[in-house]
């Protein structure tokens, strides 16, 4: 597997836990190679549908509860630049859009990175996962193309690759899945239902095409002006 040279990474997603499923493998492999990498999480994911299995948080405690999981999820995958941006979970779609854009926009001013990593619009399901990409997708657009970095998305709407082909990158994380395991268990209070199974599918392979899915990482490289958002 080979990196490309990053100056910095800025990696933008909505919930905590959005960066451990798809894409801890590929900051883990950025961070161990001394990239710095800028997470932004706009929410707290205070509406998670998940209180534990057995359940151990409230609808009360669970914003504090997700948000010592993301600072140790952060930890598990070698980010230091972790900002929560204070954005309530479930109601991005409802933002003001100019302020979404100000919002990625300062982000990308003040870290500028050669790659940014977020949602591919139009295939991302969840309407805060589309608002984020929204607003990444017009914020990138509005910089002069010469000094536009490079926009990673991430794709898992159902018929996705009909729309938008296979993907541009795929990364194989398999010297980091020891990383990205721990991203996946800090998030304990969403992703405990499914720990034991993923856990016994690595170990027993019975299920190659989930082996698959979690080692390997995919996105696609996006052009902005291509996109109507």
């Amino acid at each position: 597997m080979t990196t490309s040279n990053e100056r910095h990474v800025l990696v933008i997603f909505p919930h905590p836990d959005d960066e451990a499923f798809g894409v801890s493998g590929t900051i883990a492999m950025h961070t161990s190679s001394g990239t710095p990498v800028t997470y932004a999480c706009l929410t707290l994911g205070e509406m998670g549908r998940n209180l534990g299995n057995p359940p151990f948080a409230t609808r009360e405690s669970l914003p504090l509860i997700r948000k010592d999981e993301l600072k140790k999820a952060a930890e598990a995958i070698g980010i230091t630049d972790l900002r929560m941006m204070g954005l309530r979970d479930k109601t991005l779609e409802f933002e003001d859009d100019d302020q979404m854009v100000q919002l990625v926009s300062d982000l990308i001013r003040e870290s500028n990175p050669s790659l940014i990593i977020s949602f591919y619009p139009g295939y991302s399901v969840h309407p805060d996962h589309e608002a984020t990409a929204r607003a990444v997708v017009r914020a990138v657009k509005k910089m002069k193309k010469e000094d536009r970095p490079t926009l990673h998305c991430v794709a898992f709407s159902n018929g996705h690759e009909e729309h938008i082909g296979n993907a541009d990158v795929v990364h194989s994380i398999s010297p980091f899945a020891n990383q990205k395991m721990a991203a996946l268990r800090a998030h304990i209070s969403q992703t405990a239902w499914m720990l034991k199974d993923l856990e016994e599918t690595l170990v027993n392979g019975d299920q190659p095409d989930a082996a698959v899915k979690f080692f390997t990482e995919q996105f696609w490289t996006v052009d902005v002006d291509q996109l109507e958002v």
